[in-house]
Formats: structure tokens, C-alpha cells, sequence
């Protein structure tokens, strides 16, 4: 796992040098699978209606709920080297 997590955390600062900003779906992604990764499944109340952006943030987690974190970690670092090309 520490492999997997050096990985990650690279791909934390790899994801900083993109040139071009990513579609809203694809920051969904990042944003859901660094937070399972990181966190584990979706804690907390749902945001309320007024906080569209938050409220997709937390949906977006919520959908992977019971995936381990440390596929959610490769599928973070495979989503971060598509989107560098």
C-alpha cells in the first residue's frame, strides 16, 4: 500500500499542473475519488438544497461508497495521468 499511497500523493501535485481546466464531471471524479481515498465512504450530513456545488461534491462521494481506498487511490492516479495526456 505505501506504493500505492506515494503514488497518490503524486498524483495530488501532478494534478496542479494541468494546463487546460478539467470538464466539471472530471473534477466530480478527482474530487469523489481523492475524498474516498483519503477519508473512506461519505460521512456527514447532505448538504442542503442552496449548496448546489456542495451537494454534487457529496453525491459524487457518496455514489462509491464500499470502495476500498486503495482502489479508489488507483483510480484517482489513473484518472490524474489520462488527464495529463
Amino acid at each position: 500500500m505505501t506504493d500505492v499511497k506515494a503514488l497518490f500523493e503524486q498524483a495530488q501535485k501532478d494534478v496542479k499542473t494541468l494546463t487546460k481546466k478539467p470538464s466539471n464531471d472530471d473534477l466530480l471524479t478527482l474530487y469523489s475519488l481523492f475524498k474516498q481515498g483519503s477519508s473512506g465512504d461519505a460521512t456527514g450530513p447532505r448538504p442542503g438544497m442552496l449548496d448546489m456545488v456542495g451537494r454534487a461534491k457529496y453525491d459524487a462521494w457518496a455514489k462509491l461508497k464500499g470502495i476500498k481506498p486503495d482502489e479508489a487511490m488507483n483510480k484517482y492516479i489513473a484518472k490524474v495521468k489520462a488527464l495529463l495526456g
